[in-house]
């Protein structure tokens, strides 16, 4: 699959990004930070973040559970996580990847790429009460910080336009079949070799409030679960930070990403936003770059062997196929 130029000039602006503010902050306080955590605490932050895909996984397997199991769900989740995360696509690849790995897992492809579609809705609700969360929690400390304060009410303002852009996107979706099958044929024709039932099956999910509330609740429950895994992290690297003020930051970052959801595996914006927020929280600089470096470590150990594993899957697939 080859690489958009818009994706590599992304990719490489961020790449640079990175090696500024590494510049910046110096790499000696960086890597010490890092060392603070040692081995067993890298294991602890690497079983600690699958508790974010294991609630995103109830997440989706509310909506869509009566064709495949839990733990799927959890694992095809992490999938998705992890191929936007190391691969170079933006996160619609990886939902893409995700949506294909359901059909592997046993999920019919009109419900795969229904419940998908309703899935990052739900995922975007919970998101926006995250990030309006976040700025309650932050909102004073961003404004008395001299870098930060000229983008609060940006971010205000962002937010809020968030609401009615879900909105449309879930009109979209029940009043106009011919717009998300047009949809469904760019990302994943399979899903729709039977146009009608997968238009129905869209149609059947959002006549099901307590599922789709129950999704929402489950991915709800990932985003402040990611707040405690940064506090965690930070605490490892030595920081003196409240639970809140985790949240606040992993929040605000997250809303960072949404922004910049064009940019591959969001290199540089990640690194560039916790290294600008831990500041306005009392935490230096250094701290929430070695968090980020910390993160993308945990996105490897734990992304590459899912890859590998959906690779081999996809493989025998094929191999099954050919004619004997």
């Amino acid at each position: 699959m080859h690489m958009k130029f818009s994706a590599i000039a992304a990719l490489t602006a961020g790449l640079a990004i990175t090696g500024f503010v590494l510049w910046q902050i110096g790499l000696d306080p960086v890597l010490a930070a890092v060392e603070r955590v040692g081995w067993g605490g890298f294991g602890l932050i690497v079983l600690a973040g699958l508790m974010v895909s294991v609630f995103s996984g109830f997440g989706w397997y509310a909506l869509a559970g009566e064709q495949m199991a839990s733990p799927k769900f959890i694992a095809v989740r992490q999938l998705r996580d992890s191929a936007s995360d190391l691969l170079p696509f933006t996160q619609f690849g990886g939902i893409l990847i995700g949506a294909r790995a359901a059909i592997l897992g046993g999920l019919a492809p009109p419900l795969a790429f229904a419940s998908t579609v309703v899935d990052v809705t739900t995922e975007l609700m919970a998101q926006i009460a995250f990030v309006v969360l976040g700025l309650l929690l932050g909102i004073t400390q961003l404004r008395a910080n001299a870098a930060m304060a000229p983008y609060a009410d940006g971010m205000i303002i962002g937010t809020a336009l968030l609401i009615p852009g879900v909105i449309l996107f879930v009109v979209l979706q029940r009043r106009s079949g011919a717009i998300t099958t047009k949809l469904a044929s760019r990302f994943l024709p399979a899903a729709i070799s039977h146009t009608q039932v997968f238009t129905q099956q869209l149609s059947a999910l959002y006549a099901k409030p307590w599922k789709l509330t129950a999704s929402s609740i489950m991915h709800f429950a990932a985003w402040l679960t990611s707040g405690l895994w940064l506090w965690l992290v930070m605490h490892l690297c030595g920081a003196h930070i409240d639970v809140l003020s985790a949240m606040a930051i992993e929040s605000l970052l997250t809303a960072l990403r949404s922004a910049t959801v064009f940019i591959p595996s969001a290199i540089g914006v990640q690194e560039a936003g916790y290294a600008a927020l831990a500041p306005v929280f009392g935490v230096g600089a250094e701290i929430g770059l070695a968090v980020s470096l910390l993160k993308r470590g945990r996105d490897v150990v734990v992304g590459v062997p899912m890859l590998l594993i959906w690779q081999a899957l996809e493989g025998k697939r094929a191999f099954s196929r050919e004619p004997q």
